[in-house]
C-alpha cells in the first residue's frame, strides 16, 4: 500500500507542515510496505516520515501503528510484535520483558528513535541477544534553542501577555507596570548538566552576553577554556544564578534532583527551566514555590506524568509557562532522528554494527554476523 498524501491532521510538532514536501501522512490505518516473505520483519509504533518509511521498505517488510500523536496501547504492542526482527518505538513506550518474551526470538534489534533509552528494559535486552540502539547528538542544537526560548518566554512573561491580548483585556495603551518581566542580557544563567545540550545552550547564553556557571558529576576544564564558563558547586549554581536550566538524564540518582531543599537555595527573583526529564524535578515542591513565590517563575517541556494530568495544579499559574515535550520538535530534527533509528534498525538486521549501539555487551551474547 502506498502512502497517501493529503490534508495534514493534527501533528505532534507542527501545524503547517504541509508546507514540507518530504513529510508524509498515512490514512487511519495500519499500513504495511514491502511485504516480502523473504523479508525480516519490522513494527513501527509510530507514523514516520516518508524518508525514513523509504529506507525500511527497501530493506524489510513493515507495519507502521496508525496513531499520529497517540500513544499505541499496551496490548496491540504485545500483539503486533509477535515473530517481528526489528521493532522501532519512541521513548513514550515502555519497552520491557514482556513486550520482547511477546515478540520472541526473532527480535534482533530495538531502535529506539530518541536520545534517550530509560523506556527500554537494557538488561532484559541484553539478556535475550537484542541490540539496542538510540539517536544521540541530532537534536541538540535544536533542543538548546528551545531551552533558551522557554527561558526568553518565561522571563518576559510572552505566553501570559498572550493569553492576556486574546481573551481581550488590552483595554489601556500602555502603562510602565504592564507586564513586567525580566532583563535576559547580563544576568547569570547557571547549568545543571554540561553534556552536549549543556554546552550548546551556554554558547546562546553568550550571545546575551550572560555569566555562565555550571555544574556537573564530570568537571570539563576544555569547556570551561572554550566556552568561558565556570564551575560551581551545585548549591551556589542554585544560589547565584538568574536562570537555571536543567540537561541530565533520569537516574535513580538524578530523580527528584530539584526539589523542596533547592528550589529555597535559589533567588526569589530566579527562573527555573527544564527540557531534560520531568520527574528530575519534584512537581509538587515546584508547584508551591511557585505559587508561594519562592521563585519567580519556570518553563516546563517535560513533566513526572505524561501528558500532564489536566488537574495538575500547575495549570492554574501564570507564572509558568508549559509545552507537550517539544524541544525537539523541528521538521529537520525529527526527520533525521526518524532516519538514523530507520538505518540503525537495518544495519543489525544486515548483521552490521550499528552506529549507535547501547548495549554493547550484547554482541557477547549474539554476535552479529555481516
Amino acid at each position: 500500500m502506498k502512502q497517501v498524501k493529503g490534508t495534514a491532521p493534527p501533528h505532534f510538532f507542527l501545524n503547517e507542515i504541509h508546507l514540507f514536501s518530504k513529510v508524509i501522512y498515512f490514512r487511519k490505518t495500519t499500513i504495511s510496505y514491502g511485504a516480502d516473505l523473504g523479508k525480516p520483519k519490522v513494527y513501527v509504533t509510530r507514523q514516520l516520515f516518508d524518508d525514513a518509511i523509504g529506507i525500511l521498505e527497501r530493506h524489510t517488510e513493515v507495519e507502521v501503528f496508525d496513531g499520529v500523536d497517540n500513544a499505541i496501547p499496551r496490548d496491540l504492542l504485545l500483539s503486533k510484535v509477535a515473530d517481528v526482527d526489528g521493532l522501532l518505538p519512541l521513548l513514550t513506550d515502555t519497552i520491557d520483558a514482556e513486550v520482547m518474551d511477546a515478540a520472541g526470538e526473532r527480535l534482533k534489534v530495538i531502535s529506539n528513535m530518541a536520545v534517550g533509552f530509560n523506556n527500554i528494559d537494557l538488561n532484559a535486552a541484553t539478556k535475550r541477544g537484542i541490540y539496542v540502539t538510540n539517536t544521540p547528538g541530532i537534536l541538540t542544537d535544536t533542543t538548546a534553542d528551545c531551552a533558551f526560548a522557554l527561558l526568553m518566554v518565561t522571563a518576559r512573561r510572552i505566553a501570559e501577555a498572550d493569553r492576556h491580548v486574546r481573551a481581550g483585556k488590552w483595554i489601556h495603551t500602555w502603562g510602565p507596570k504592564m507586564f513586567i518581566g525580566s532583563d535576559i542580557h547580563g544576568k547569570t544563567l547557571g547549568i545543571i548538566g554540561l553534556g552536549r545540550i549543556g554546552s550548546a545552550v551556554a554558547k546562546r547564553a553568550k550571545g546575551f552576553d550572560m555569566r555562565v556557571i555550571y555544574y556537573d558529576v564530570h568537571r570539563r576544564p576544555d569547556l570551561e577554556n572554550e566556552l568561558g564558563i565556570t564551575y560551581r558547586p551545585l548549591d551556589e549554581v542554585l544560589s547565584a544564578s538568574d536562570f537555571v536550566t536543567l540537561h541530565i538524564p533520569l537516574t535513580e540518582g538524578t530523580h527528584h534532583m530539584i526539589g523542596e531543599k533547592e528550589l529555597s537555595t535559589m533567588k526569589r527573583r530566579a527562573f527555573l527551566i527544564n527540557t531534560s526529564r520531568g520527574p528530575v524535578v519534584d512537581e509538587g515542591a515546584l508547584y508551591r514555590a511557585l505559587r508561594d513565590g519562592v521563585i519567580a517563575g519556570a518553563g516546563l517541556d517535560v513533566f513526572e506524568e505524561e501528558p500532564i494530568n489536566p488537574v495538575s495544579p500547575l495549570l492554574g499559574l501564570d507564572n509558568v509557562v508549559l509545552t507537550p515535550h517539544i524541544a525537539s520538535a523541528s521538521v529537520e530534527t525529527r526527520t533525521k532522528m526518524a532516519v538514523t533509528a530507520a538505518e540503525n534498525l537495518v544495519s543489525v538486521l544486515q548483521g552490521k554494527e550499528p552506529p549507535n549501539l547501547v548495549n554493547p555487551d550484547v554482541r557477547k551474547v549474539r554476535p552479529l554476523k555481516g
